[in-house]
């Protein structure tokens, strides 16, 4: 739904998932990823535009790389590491909205 732009791996939770075992799962099958979770970072709601369309809750977590090398599946077509400190110095990177905050916050979990 975001082709063009940078954002974090993520997905439906199948039922019986926890929302962790999701976000493990869907790291692992869009990146080959295998990630260790620290917490929730931020959330945001994404109302419909029209009738019959869906309403999303988009729940990001903070999360250590535990293991695997990048991967990718054929629902990214690229992917960069990018320290929080710099994403204000990459100038025309286009971004889903609100991840520049999410990484923050992240980025404080962490270092917490």
């Amino acid at each position: 739904p975001a082709k063009g732009f940078y954002s974090l791996p993520g997905g439906r939770v199948e039922f019986g998932e926890s929302l962790h075992q999701a976000l493990s799962r869907e790291v692992d099958e869009e990146t080959g990823l295998r990630i260790e979770i620290i917490g929730l970072a931020g959330w945001r709601e994404v109302l419909p535009a029209a009738p019959g369309a869906g309403h999303y809750l988009i729940m990001s977590f903070a999360a250590r790389w535990a293991a695997g090398k990048p991967a990718l599946n054929d629902e990214l077509d690229d992917y960069r590491w990018i320290a929080p400190d710099a994403l204000a110095s990459l100038g025309d990177l286009k971004l889903t909205g609100g991840l520049e905050e999410v990484i923050l916050s992240a980025a404080r979990l962490i270092q917490a």
